[in-house]
C-alpha cells in the first residue's frame, strides 16, 4: 500500500486550554479520511531543520469540514511540543503523511455509542460524533472528557452547542482534581462512568487518551461491565 505525503498550510495556531495547542491546516486537493483516522507530521528538530522525524496527530475535523483540525497536549523538551510552540505559525508549510488507522466507527452495529477520552484524546471523537450526526444517525451517545482540572477543559461551548441541537448527544465533563467551586462530575472517567451512564456496559464503548486511564477502562469493560471484546474499540496516546 502506497504511502501518500501532502503538502499544506497552517491557517492558525492557538493556546486554548492549559497545555494545549489547536492548529488547522488547508485541506490538501485529494486528501481523503475516515472519522477516526490520523496524519504523520515531518517534525524538523529546532537545532536542526534537516533532522525529520514523523509524529502522528488524530485528524479532529469531520470530513465534510473545509479544514483539518488537529490539537497537541504540550510535553516538555517534546519535538512536537517545540515545535508547535517555537515554529508552527499561520501560511507555514506543512508536510504531512496519511491518513492511517483503525479506530473507526462501527456503523453497523445497533448498540448506542460511548466515548471516553481524556486531554487530547477527545481528537478523533469529535471528528466521529460530527459525521454521525450529520449523517442522521440519532442512537444515543454520550463522550465522557477527562482533565486534571478547569484549566485542561476545552471545547467545552462546541459540544453543548451540538448537545442542544442533537437530544440525543450528551457531553460530560469529569475532573480528577478540580477547584472546590467545580460543582460537576469528580474522579476518573472509567470509574463515573457508570453514574452517568447506567447501560455502559451494553454501549458499543471508544476510548483514547492517557495510556493509564485507556488500560483502566479496558480492563472496567472486559472485567466489571462483562462487555464482549468485538464492542470495545481502544487507541492510547503516549
Amino acid at each position: 500500500m502506497t504511502t501518500l505525503t501532502f503538502q499544506t498550510t497552517c491557517i492558525y495556531n492557538r493556546l486554548i486550554a492549559r497545555d494545549i495547542y489547536e492548529f488547522a491546516l488547508e485541506k490538501p486537493q485529494g486528501f481523503t479520511y475516515e472519522p477516526g483516522q490520523f496524519v504523520l507530521f515531518s517534525v524538523p528538530l529546532l537545532e536542526n531543520p534537516a533532522d525529520i522525524q514523523p509524529r502522528a496527530y488524530s485528524i479532529a475535523s469531520a470530513p465534510r469540514e473545509p479544514d483539518l483540525r488537529f490539537i497537541l497536549k504540550l510535553r516538555e523538551g517534546g519535538r512536537a511540543s517545540r515545535w508547535c510552540t517555537g515554529v508552527l505559525r499561520e501560511r507555514m508549510p506543512v508536510a504531512m503523511q496519511g491518513p492511517f488507522g483503525s479506530l473507526l466507527l462501527d456503523r453497523a452495529t445497533t448498540k448506542d455509542y460511548l466515548f471516553l477520552c481524556t486531554s487530547t484524546g477527545i481528537a478523533p471523537f469529535r471528528s466521529m460524533i460530527l459525521s454521525a450526526l450529520a449523517a442522521g444517525d440519532t442512537r444515543r451517545m454520550d463522550i465522557l472528557f477527562g482533565a486534571w482540572n478547569e484549566e485542561g477543559v476545552f471545547w467545552t461551548e462546541d459540544f453543548q452547542r451540538l448537545a442542544a441541537s442533537h437530544p440525543s448527544f450528551r457531553h460530560h465533563i469529569v475532573l480528577d482534581s478540580p477547584s472546590p467551586a467545580w460543582n460537576g462530575h469528580r474522579g476518573h472517567v472509567q470509574d463515573i462512568a457508570p453514574q452517568i451512564v447506567p447501560d455502559c456496559g451494553r454501549r458499543s464503548i471508544y476510548i483514547c487518551g492517557n495510556p493509564v486511564m485507556v488500560a483502566a477502562a479496558k480492563q472496567c469493560c472486559l472485567s466489571q461491565w462483562e462487555m464482549p471484546k468485538d464492542a470495545l474499540h481502544v487507541e492510547g496516546y503516549i
